[in-house]
């Protein structure tokens, strides 16, 4: 009798202290409630304000520029066909990929130039007092010019850098050669190179290396140079160094038959150039350079022709 007093007595007294507890949690989680409702209803009379001084402090390229670019990004990107968008990539890597620019960039800037170009086309020659046609073919080119200038600037940069790895790519081998032939590894003679050069060529040796590093294999990070560049000379330098490897033929004897061949290539591109000089020469020479030799030897006879002989 007794033992049933206890055990009734413990349950009351446990379900008299899971009551309290029960209720002081739900008058706590009330008042959390009721507290959170206000905090939000302070938030809402005080939001507009702190939203705009939220949005005041940010920079003001990230305010007003950011959307703007991101319209004119968009634009572009719905005028542009992906077949073109895969040729602006392929043309930022020949570029080198230059800091900053990307192919939303790019297209960006087309939609911007096109624009530009409507509005000035029109307002200019409107405001200079030109005639329909006139402000139409104004209108024309400046459009033309603003959306394919950023491809015009691009194949630019792209050609210029090509032109100047095919230029530094036979001094490069033959520091490669003599480097591999005094005993270094090739890859410690690509570093070598890498580190005794400048220029865009220099630059891809150092991203063969460094993707080597990460775990690439030699031949595919060579046939990754390759591909980023449309240099025939570099190409047939990798493919014969492809070769070398897949066969075990002796590294420094291609390197060595590979500069040579770069020496006389570009010995053979300078008597081309030269070979085209009196063609692109011609037309300077018929519309600039004559006229003015025309003018200084015959216009002081034809002055003094004038003058000694007057119209009567």
């Amino acid at each position: 009798m007794s033992s049933r007093i206890l055990v009734v007595g413990l349950a009351a007294i446990y379900f008299g202290l899971f009551l309290l507890v029960s209720t002081w949690g739900a008058i706590s989680r009330q008042r959390h409630e009721v507290s959170k409702t206000l905090a939000a209803m302070d938030s809402f009379r005080a939001g507009p304000r702190m939203v705009r001084q939220q949005e005041l402090a940010r920079p003001f390229a990230d305010r007003v520029l950011g959307p703007v670019t991101e319209r004119f990004v968009s634009t572009g990107r719905r005028l542009t066909p992906e077949e073109r968008l895969t040729r602006i990539r392929r043309r930022l890597d020949l570029a080198g990929n230059p800091e900053g620019w990307d192919v939303d960039r790019v297209v960006g800037l087309k939609a911007l130039g096109l624009v530009v170009g409507v509005l000035a086309g029109i307002s200019v020659p409107a405001l200079l007092g030109a005639s329909a046609a006139v402000t139409l073919l104004c209108a024309a080119g400046l459009t033309a010019l603003g959306w394919f200038g950023p491809d015009i600037w691009l194949y630019q940069v792209a050609y210029n850098r090509s032109e100047r790895i095919r230029t530094e790519l036979a001094n490069a081998l033959d520091l490669l050669t003599i480097s591999v032939e005094a005993g270094l590894a090739f890859d410690a003679a690509l570093a070598q190179v890498a580190r005794n050069t400048e220029g865009p060529l220099a630059q891809e040796f150092f991203r063969v290396l460094q993707e080597m590093q990460i775990g690439t294999g030699r031949m595919d990070a060579l046939r990754a140079l390759s591909d980023r560049t449309d240099v025939d000379e570099l190409r047939s330098f990798v493919g014969a160094m492809v070769q070398a490897d897949s066969f075990g033929i002796p590294i420094a004897s291609v390197l060595r038959i590979q500069s040579r061949e770069l020496r006389i290539k570009r010995s053979q591109r300078a008597e081309e150039q030269a070979q085209k000089v009196p063609v692109k020469i011609l037309f300077p020479l018929i519309f600039c350079i004559l006229p003015a030799l025309f003018i200084v030897v015959i216009g002081p006879a034809a002055i003094q022709i004038f003058t000694t002989f007057p119209r009567r």
